[in-house]
């Protein structure tokens, strides 16, 4: 571990604005982008070194991009590395949503934006089914002979994110100490790993920070694993927006660069206005700089802790079924029938024809526009 920074925080600030500014494509794009700039262009970390981040991001809860993003700073610039790298790269994204959020989530936006909004809304589900495809193979391999129990996770969490989204993160943790718990029992010497936790229901702006505290510190395997959190929530628990305005803030957090988590950041505007969105991020992304910061150093022993990864054999593939079950809760929420044939549409192109996300949900909000130009309902 690097005692001093090897790159100026004007360096820092310079390269992970552009990873964000750029970073279209969601995680795989952003490790990519990463891996680039710090190990093959710069030689600031080598090889092993960042695929071991990388694996020990993926360990944590929270959004594991954005994580490593921060922990590659860190390496380079120390703690004030971490955070301007990271405000770097998380800043352009919550911007951006901030800023369309204002015109697709108005109360009455122009028709162009409803139709723009409704035809890539109809796409996200299909979106999530691609991403759960692509982790469930990897995540059956790794399952290393209890694949009955590996499926019973999957299950579970499918079904508590289609019946209780607002209450996901509890069946993750639980799954998560249910397989820590046969680890254990088989290996007495195990240590224990994780703790209980409380749901609380609190008004006005808490309950707000308490949605962005699941979304940024509680959901293993980010990505679309906070979409049934921030859905049950800002959809059925606290009406800050309707289900068609939920598909619209999706579909934003999918087509602008960055992190997708930034999403919340949409959530929190619904409910407060900008200072609501400016809130959600920053409780959402705090919890990544404090994991960074605080335990950077122990990475290494946290990828070879068998506690962590007998919970994550757990948690994991009950990630990926909540993932599914979000594809249902968004498919659930379309409302008109030329939706329903664009949603078929984009799966298509995006399970079979294996075309990119952003240029799938562009061509879907375009074919949206036409349609309710041409006199089709816009919901």
């Amino acid at each position: 571990m690097h005692e001093r920074p090897v790159a100026s925080l004007g360096t820092v600030a310079r390269a992970w604005t552009w990873i964000g500014l750029s970073g279209f494509g969601g995680p795989p794009a952003h490790i990519a982008l990463l891996r680039r700039l710090v190990v093959e262009r710069e030689a600031w970390l080598d090889a092993r070194e960042f695929e071991d981040a990388n694996a020990a991001c993926g360990m944590l809860p929270g959004p594991a991009s954005t994580q490593l993003a921060i922990f590659c700073a860190y390496r380079v610039g120390g703690i004030p590395g971490a955070l301007v790298g990271g405000l770097g790269f998380i800043a352009p994204a919550v911007v951006v949503i901030l800023a369309l959020s204002v015109a697709f989530l108005a109360h009455s936006p122009p028709l162009w934006i409803r139709g723009a909004g409704a035809g890539a809304g109809a796409a996200v589900a299909a979106v999530a089914a691609a991403a759960a495809r692509s982790l469930i193979g990897p995540s059956y391999t790794r399952a290393r002979g209890h694949a009955v129990r590996w499926a019973a996770y999957i299950v579970a969490g499918a079904l508590a994110a289609a019946l209780i989204g607002a209450y996901l993160v509890l069946v993750l943790l639980a799954c998560g100490a249910a397989e820590l718990a046969v680890v254990r029992a088989r290996s007495p010497a195990s240590a224990a790993f994780g703790g209980p936790l409380v749901a609380v229901h609190i008004g006005g702006l808490g309950s707000l920070v308490w949605t962005a505290l699941k979304v940024g510190a509680l959901s293993f395997g980010g990505g679309f694993v906070i979409i049934p959190l921030m859905q049950g929530d800002a959809v059925h628990a606290f009406h800050w927006m309707t289900n068609a305005q939920f598909l619209n803030a999706v579909a934003l957090g999918q087509i602008t660069p960055g992190p997708v988590v930034a999403t919340v950041a949409a959530v929190g505007y619904a409910a407060h206005g900008v200072l609501g969105g400016v809130l959600a991020a920053l409780v959402a992304f705090t919890p990544s700089f404090g994991f960074v910061i605080l335990g950077g150093r122990r990475f290494e022993r946290l990828r070879a802790n068998a506690s962590a990864q007998a919970f994550l054999q757990g948690a994991g593939p009950a990630a990926i079924g909540a993932i599914l079950g979000a594809a249902v809760l968004l498919a659930g929420a379309l409302r008109e029938d030329w939706q329903f044939a664009l949603l078929a549409a984009a799966a298509v192109a995006l399970l079979l024809a294996r075309r990119g996300v952003v240029e799938t949900l562009l061509a879907a909000g375009a074919i949206g526009v036409i349609a309710v130009l041409a006199g089709a309902p816009a919901p």
